[in-house]
This record gives structure tokens, C-alpha cells and sequence, in this order.
């Protein structure tokens, strides 16, 4: 194909997500490569020389998104990625979407999708904060752009010498991909949970995440028929390890598909989200284009995030979170309002924008090419 940049070459995807395990940066990174793979026409017209996701040897499709999915390398994790991807892509665009990506690129792009490494080391192992402490300000000053999720991100990486403003842009999540999946009752039906009357959280034990504020809440019965339901991956003896004051009530969904967690938030009377620092605060959005509604700490990207689509909370008193719960569960006009607020303000957050910034971030990186 003609017609592209002179020195564009080839735009390559580092493909290293697609063997991590299934966090919010890998759902991310996922959603962004579907929307590549939507606009491969255009980019191809960028990237005369081709448009690929580079992975290591495992067990990969052919294809992703209608990209094609070459695999190289005989070790995966950060060596594949710091040595053998760079010079699969030598002279190439490696476009990183999931914190981190190779020094040695020439051409790198990559999305830093917090700062928490500097703002909550506590809730890393040392040895992973050094290294995204050496990393992030190198990549920030080699790399063509740094993409990040949103304006508190973009202002936490200037702040901590990550990278000038100038070369960062701002691509917020998506959050319409959970209206794609069938709703699925089972976890609603495996906790014996009634509608309205339980409230979901992540199930954590991340310090910055602050769940220990809304087991406090909880504690004692205090919320009367309401329970909490934690989500994720962490198990009850995990959490009461972390919190020895856990209730003996709250209940633990485990991992879920995307058509329970659906399921599951469509019933509940809210989602609440603590935490003390957010790079964005995808699942509060989550909840409320589902029209159920969120009560979340003003803390981090949460209220750039939530806008007036939510109910917000102290991070440090319990007391502000069983308000604001039992005034959902107590005030029916209330929550409907809620409601109707939070699935219009999820509704301004669609992976097709985040795909169309994306492809401009990429064009603006090219010699010769305007946005």
C-alpha cells in the first residue's frame, strides 16, 4: 500500500497483556486494541508497512481485533518486553498500553495509566516500585507521547517528573463495553442476595483502595438488612488477614464474568468505591450506566470521573458512607434521581472517543501529520 508518511514504518502493539492477568489496565488495553483494530484501514493509510500485535511465544490467536498477532522470543515478562520487542520493532512505532513499555524503543508510545507508584508505594512490593521508579521517567522523556486515562493522572505525572505536560495526552476509559454483555443472575442467586438490598464493593487489600472504611461502616450490624458484597479476586481469609475487624457478613463473589458482575451490579441498591487516589474509577462507572448508583470518596480521578452522576463520601469516616447508603436505600426519588444521573455521565465515556483520540495521539507522532 502507498500513500502513507515517509519513515512511518510499521505500527506495532506490544502484546505483552495478553498473558498478565485480568486486572482494569489489561480490560483497558483490551478495549483500546478492539478499537485499533476497527480503524485498521486508517491506520494502515499511517502505517503503510503494516499494523501488528507483537506478543511473546505462547498461546496466542493469529488474530486480535482483526490485527494480525506475530509472537517472538523465547521468555516473556519484562525481559521480552525490554529486549526482544524493541528489536522486533526496530525502527518502528511500539505503542505500550498497559504502564509500561521498552526503554530501547526509538519510536515508543506509551499509557501510564497512574501515578500511584509515587502517591501509594504502600500498596506495591518495594521491588515493583524501583522499578516503575526507574522506568516512568525515562520512557516519559525517550518515548514520542506518553498517553494516560485522565487530567488528575496527566497533573500526577508532571508533578512527580514523569513527563512535561506538553507530552502527555489524555484518553479517558470507555465504560459502554459492560452493555455488551448478556445480564447473568448467577452470582445474585449463588449469595442468595435481594434486590436493593446489598451493596458492592472490590474485594482488596490494597491500602489505597480504603476498603477498611466501608467495613468499619458495615461493622456491627450497622446497616441493618443491607449487606456488602466485595468483588474480585481476594479470598475472605485474605481480607480478614488484612483487616482482623472484617464482619462476618460480608459476602465474596470470587472472580466473575463480565455477565455476572452485570448481573450482579444491576441489582444492587449502589457501588461503592473509597479509595484515596484513582487514575480514572472505571467500575463506579460501570454501575452507573447501568443506571445503578454510585457513592464514591472525592479523592483521585473519582470526581473527574463520576462528575455529578454521584454521592460522595469522607474516605475517613465510616459514619459518611452508612449516610449515604442508608439514604439510597431510605429515599426512593433519590436514588432514581442518582440513577438517572450516573448512567447520563457513564454514557460521555465510550471506548469509540477513546479510540478516535488514541488514533490522533498516534497521527500527531508522525512527521508531517496534523490531528
Amino acid at each position: 500500500m502507498t500513500g502513507g508518511p515517509a519513515g512511518a514504518g510499521r505500527l506495532l502493539v506490544n502484546g505483552r497483556f495478553l498473558y498478565a492477568r485480568p486486572t482494569g489496565v489489561q480490560r483497558v488495553a483490551t478495549a483500546l486494541l478492539h478499537q485499533l483494530g476497527a480503524r485498521r484501514d486508517e491506520l494502515l493509510r499511517l502505517f503503510p508497512a503494516g499494523v501488528q500485535v507483537e506478543a511473546p511465544r505462547g498461546d496466542a490467536a493469529a488474530t486480535i481485533a482483526s490485527l494480525p498477532v506475530h509472537q517472538a522470543g523465547r521468555r516473556g515478562g519484562q525481559i521480552w518486553e525490554q529486549f526482544t520487542l524493541p528489536r522486533q520493532g526496530r525502527g518502528d512505532v511500539i505503542l505500550s498500553l498497559s504502564n509500561v513499555g521498552p526503554l530501547a524503543a526509538a519510536r515508543g508510545i506509551t499509557m501510564i495509566h497512574d501515578a500511584q507508584v509515587y502517591t501509594a508505594p504502600q500498596s506495591y512490593s518495594s521491588a515493583f516500585v524501583r522499578w516503575y521508579r526507574f522506568l516512568l521517567p525515562r520512557l516519559g522523556r525517550r518515548n514520542l507521547q506518553i498517553l494516560t486515562v485522565s487530567h488528575f493522572s496527566k497533573q500526577q505525572l508532571v508533578d512527580h517528573k514523569v513527563a512535561r505536560a506538553d507530552r502527555i495526552t489524555v484518553i479517558p476509559n470507555g465504560v459502554d463495553h459492560i452493555l455488551g454483555f448478556a445480564s447473568d443472575a448467577g452470582a445474585v442467586r449463588r449469595l442468595g442476595l435481594t434486590e436493593r438490598r446489598y451493596v458492592v464493593a472490590l474485594a482488596t487489600t490494597q491500602p489505597h483502595k480504603n476498603i477498611a472504611v466501608l467495613l468499619r461502616a458495615f461493622a456491627d450490624g450497622a446497616m441493618g438488612d443491607v449487606r456488602l458484597v466485595l468483588l474480585g479476586k481476594a479470598s475472605a481469609d485474605e481480607m480478614r488477614a488484612a483487616y482482623p475487624f472484617l464482619p462476618d457478613d460480608v459476602l465474596f463473589t470470587g472472580m466473575i464474568d463480565d455477565g455476572e458482575l452485570r448481573g450482579l451490579l444491576e441489582t444492587a441498591l449502589c457501588f461503592a468505591m473509597p479509595s484515596t487516589t484513582e487514575g480514572f474509577g472505571l467500575p463506579p462507572l460501570e454501575a452507573m450506566i447501568l443506571g445503578t448508583p454510585a457513592v464514591v470518596a472525592p479523592c483521585g480521578a473519582l470526581p473527574e470521573a463520576c462528575g455529578e452522576g454521584a454521592l460522595y463520601a469522607d474516605p475517613d469516616q465510616p459514619d459518611a458512607w452508612r449516610t449515604q447508603i442508608r439514604s439510597l436505600r431510605d429515599d426512593p426519588a433519590l436514588r432514581a434521581r442518582m440513577s438517572e444521573a450516573g448512567a447520563a455521565q457513564a454514557a460521555t465515556f465510550t471506548w469509540a472517543r477513546a479510540g478516535d483520540l488514541l488514533v490522533d495521539a498516534l497521527r500527531r507522532c508522525l512527521p508531517g501529520q496534523r490531528a
